[in-house]
């Protein structure tokens, strides 16, 4: 079996397939990849390392789309307190690993080659090289190490929710139900009566813009019908409230009272079409210099915009792909949907300029070496893609070029980047898991499953009783601290919520950085 493609994809399918098996319920998923590439390697097998690095980047890339457009809020939100448990990991996976190191005799290269392979590091492991001279033995240490940092999280996070008795997908759909409760948009008929609105234009009530809110129909007999241009407020005029329901009580006030009437037809097939922004005319530019109703007589009623809807205000800029709500009359519709550059299928499209860029971006910026405490660091092939990618995410464009990744294509990213990393890794590891295990017997898969468990241990418990985060984000921000991207994979594959990629986003680039700078002050310790 000469031909490298062929071996690839032999362990894949061999991995892929053991993954699916379960004992007592647990089932080692992508991560069963590993372990049917240490076989191969075993018995003599090779992968380019190019695939690995590939695989790297690619899953990278497609965490920071996929975590990108919620990850700065929930920085902003939760975010010190996810640092807060990567250092902790990485801090008691340092600390675990010079105790065991001395307790056991495991010498120094082989134990901070461990430390690296029990959090799956593989900057960390470049870290550790780097300060031990040559022909040391950290790789070997991180190739016995990283079988048993791969299994010990994937066990970890599927054994404990079955400990504490926590289904994942529930409480992922509870908590998101929570979270659209929250954030759920309700419409409501208004009666206007105060006398301070008559008179007024739409656009001239700052109130109802600076609430979120807007108001898109008026009722003409008994049918609601979109507001026009030239459009003033009556006495007794009943108005479509669009908004957050906990914004809406002053909105309601200020106009007047909630109305009784019930007797009225939205026409909503007609007067109201969901436009997808791709024009270069309206994306960068907020809807208050649009100036929409008074050029078009439309009103944009809500933004869906990476899977969330929200209602706008003037403020907001349009970014590329948003599907935007409109209200207004037909043949206005018409024109303004041309304007806007509407093409539903983009929806469904991939746009490869977009993502080619930000990948090359991504690994020009991982390649950058700059100084950190007097050492050479580099975000390397994790942490370049991904940091390109959460800002893609974010703002949803590479300079003027403007892009989407759709749902299925970021999850074939992460899964197919997943399993080329992880075939690579377990196929050079593989040739020499015996002669390690021979060497210094069963001391080294002691402490390896020691600086595996323990760190998530305390960190379990520092996150739910100290920081105070919900289950979800401590399993994701467990895998993000010990660099786990197989763990995650499992975390994925339990929920359809995206809550632990998120936290596995936040904390993941602190524990890179503390990784490499911690990686040094341990050998410093251990030699």
């Amino acid at each position: 079996m000469d031909n490298q493609l062929l071996v690839l994809f032999a362990v894949i399918a061999t991995g892929l397939l053991l993954g699916r098996v379960r004992f007592a319920g647990l089932s080692l998923g992508t991560s069963g990849v590993i372990f049917s590439a240490l076989i191969a390697g075993y018995f003599g097998y090779g992968i380019s390392g190019g695939v690995g690095t590939m695989g790297l980047v690619l899953f990278a890339y497609g965490i920071g789309i996929t975590a990108g457009p919620g990850f700065f809020r929930a920085f902003r939100q939760q975010g010190k307190r996810l640092a807060a448990l990567a250092f902790a990991l990485v801090s008691v996976a340092a600390v675990v690993t010079w105790l065991v190191a001395w307790l056991l005799e495991i010498p120094a290269d082989l134990a901070a080659g461990m430390f690296a392979g029990a959090l799956t590091s593989t900057p960390g492991l470049a870290a550790v090289m780097e300060s031990l001279p040559a022909g040391n033995q950290a790789a070997v240490g991180y190739g016995i190490a990283y079988a048993f940092g791969v299994l010990g999280v994937v066990l970890f996070v599927q054994l404990l929710p079955r400990i504490l008795s926590v289904d994942l997908d529930e409480l992922g759909k509870s908590l998101s139900s929570a979270e659209q409760n929250r954030r759920q948009i309700q419409r409501v008929l208004v009666e206007v009566l105060n006398p301070a609105v008559i008179g007024k234009r739409v656009a001239d009530l700052d109130m109802v813009s600076e609430s979120n809110c807007q108001l898109t129909r008026v009722l003409v007999g008994d049918r609601l019908v979109p507001v026009s241009k030239d459009y003033t407020i009556q006495e007794g005029d009943h108005l479509w409230l669009i908004g957050r329901a906990f914004r809406l009580p002053p909105v309601i006030a200020l106009l007047g009272r909630e109305s009784d009437r019930r007797d009225y037809v939205v026409d909503t097939d007609r007067q109201q079409q969901r436009v997808v922004s791709t024009s270069r005319e309206i994306v960068g530019t907020s809807l208050g210099e649009l100036r929409l109703l008074s050029r078009f007589g439309v009103t944009v009623s809500r933004i869906a915009r990476h899977e969330v809807e929200f209602v706008p205000d003037p403020e907001d800029v349009v970014q590329w792909g948003d599907a935007l709500t409109a209200v207004g009359k037909p043949d206005d519709l018409a024109v303004f949907a041309e304007f806007a550059g509407h093409r539903e299928k983009s929806f469904d499209q991939t746009d490869l300029i977009s993502l080619a860029l930000g990948i090359l971006v991504g690994v020009v910026v991982g390649s950058i070496s700059f100084g950190l405490a007097g050492q050479s660091f580099s975000l390397g092939m994790v942490g370049g893609p991904m940091l390109v990618a959460l800002l893609v995410g974010h703002f949803g464009r590479i300079g003027r070029i403007y892009g989407s990744i759709p749902r299925a294509s970021r999850l074939l990213l992460m899964e197919l980047g997943l399993v080329f990393f992880l075939a690579a890794a377990g196929v050079e590891a593989g040739g020499q898991l015996l002669e390690v295990l021979r060497d210094h017997g069963t001391s080294l898969v002691v402490a390896a499953v020691t600086v595996a468990i323990l760190p998530m241990a305390i960190g379990v418990l520092l996150a739910r009783f100290a920081l105070k985060l919900n289950f979800l984000q401590v399993l994701g921000g467990v895998c993000g601290g010990m660099t786990s991207t197989p763990g995650l994979g499992v975390l994925t594959s339990k929920t359809d919520s995206e809550i632990p990629i998120i936290s596995y986003a936040a904390a993941y680039p602190v524990a890179l950085i503390l990784m490499t700078v911690v990686g040094h002050m341990l050998v410093a310790l251990l030699v």
